[in-house]
Order: C-alpha cells, then sequence, then structure tokens
C-alpha cells in the first residue's frame, strides 16, 4: 500500500473523514500533457480538510488524497460507470474540467492501458487504506460513521441549473446511512438559518457513499458536497479566509459531535 497516495490520521471515536478531492498533486508524467486550464486544478476541493481540523477534538481518523482528481476519481467506481446516469458529470480519468475545458492537449488523452495503470497506482492504494480503516474501526467500536467530504462551486451550469445549497446531504438515497443517523444530520442543519440545506437533491452521494455505506453492518456513510460560497471567495479559490469560514466550520463541528451523539 503505497502512502505516498494519502495521508491517514487514525483516530479513537467511530467517525471516519474521507477527502478524496482535496488533493493537488499531479505526477510530472500527466502534468507535462495537461492545458493551462488543466494546471490550475480548478475542480479541487479547495481547503476542505481544513473546515474539518476541529474534528480532532472528537477523536476522528482521516483519510486525505494528495493527487488531485485528474489524475483518477477516487470518488468513481473503477470500471468507470456513471454515477448519475442520464446526466453530465466527468469520468474516472477526467477529460474535460467542469467548465468543459479540455484536460490533456490534442492527443494526450490517457489510453485504456494508462487509465488501468493510474487505478492500479493510485485509485486502489487509498480505497485499500479506506476499507482497511473502516474495518479497524468497526472492530474496535461496533460501527463506523463515514463521512465523506466535499466542496464545489455554487454554480456549474454543466452539472446542475442556478445556485447550489450551501449544504448537499447524500446518503444514496437512504441506502447507505440509517434513518436515525440522517434524521440527526438534518435535524442539526434545520436548526440554523445561516446555510441552505438539501438531503439527496442533486448530489446523493459518490463510490465511495454507495460502495461502502452499509448500515445493517454498522457502516454508516454520508457524502456532504459544500457549495463554496459557505465559506471561501470563489474567485480567489486558492486563499483560504479563516473570517469567512468561521461560522461553516462551527456548524461542521456541531454537526459532527450531533452525529457522534445520534
Amino acid at each position: 500500500m503505497s502512502e505516498a497516495e494519502f495521508d491517514f490520521v487514525p483516530g479513537r471515536s467511530a467517525l471516519l473523514i474521507s477527502f478524496p478531492h482535496s488533493g493537488v498533486t499531479i505526477p510530472d508524467g500527466i502534468r507535462a500533457r495537461l492545458t493551462p486550464a488543466a494546471l490550475a486544478v480548478p475542480d479541487t476541493d479547495w481547503h476542505v480538510p481544513r473546515l474539518y481540523d476541529s474534528c480532532a477534538e472528537f477523536g476522528a481518523s482521516l483519510l486525505i488524497a494528495r493527487n488531485s482528481r485528474y489524475v483518477v476519481d477516487l470518488n468513481r467506481p473503477p470500471d468507470g460507470a456513471p454515477l448519475y446516469p442520464g446526466k453530465t458529470e466527468t469520468g474516472l480519468c477526467p477529460t474535460r474540467t467542469f467548465a468543459g475545458e479540455p484536460v490533456y492537449r490534442p492527443g494526450e488523452e490517457p489510453a485504456a492501458d494508462e487509465i488501468h495503470a493510474r487505478i492500479q497506482d493510485h485509485w486502489n492504494p487509498y480505497h485499500a487504506r479506506l476499507a482497511e480503516a473502516i474495518d479497524t474501526i468497526r472492530t474496535q467500536q461496533g460501527y463506523c460513521i463515514l463521512w465523506d467530504a466535499h466542496s464545489i462551486r455554487s454554480e456549474v451550469p454543466a452539472f446542475f441549473e442556478g445556485r447550489l445549497p450551501d449544504l448537499n446531504v447524500g446518503t444514496a438515497d437512504g441506502a447507505s446511512s440509517s434513518r436515525l443517523l440522517t434524521d440527526k444530520v438534518m435535524q442539526t442543519l434545520a436548526s440554523q438559518s445561516r446555510f441552505t440545506s438539501i438531503l439527496n437533491g442533486r448530489f446523493k452521494g459518490g463510490y465511495i457513499t454507495r460502495r461502502y455505506g452499509d448500515p445493517a453492518r454498522g457502516i454508516n456513510a454520508v457524502q456532504l458536497e459544500i457549495a463554496q460560497r459557505a465559506y471561501m471567495d470563489e474567485s480567489a479559490p486558492t486563499t483560504f479566509d479563516p473570517a469567512i469560514a468561521s461560522g461553516l466550520k462551527s456548524l461542521l463541528h456541531s454537526l459532527l459531535a450531533d452525529v457522534l451523539r445520534a
């Protein structure tokens, strides 16, 4: 298992937070083939681990990918099957940015054998570590809460119309999380008025939520897709502003405290 693919911080509670899209590293052999638009890694889940840094208080385990999603998308199935059939989405090894710009220079897109190699070298190690962490936590605690942490620009016309709600909770239409835990999440979000929220709207949870969530076995998986306007200036995504983010960080702290008490 290649530790170069991720950072793992072991915890002491039932909470495991996964950050599959927060990385910006691109291996040199891939980087040389990317367009200027892609080199700016615009579709990164900017600063999401910083939003959850207070979760050390809860003894949460953290799994943080280092590579950009342009290397391989860790929240897509390895066979490349669509998550939302009939809707626009990027693939396992994206060739277009969310804005529709090419990721690769002409003729430099990865062929099938390269995609297979990226799965072996980059996708598999992350998922092996994730599965191992889930099993360890479930053995030690009796259950595991897998929280898949994401963010996205609040307006992405290729994926949805208008502006996204601030907090988009996904449980694969109820299949990945117990009703008790899901209700607790939505009750906490409904108890405040600063941030809008929705359950299983445009984002219902990606591969990680759907693959690992198994409430009958004590594994509850929830994806939270945050509209970036809720915590940062979307015109300057590489700049983190603690003043803008403070309100959301406080809410996430309360939310995960409630989840652990559910």
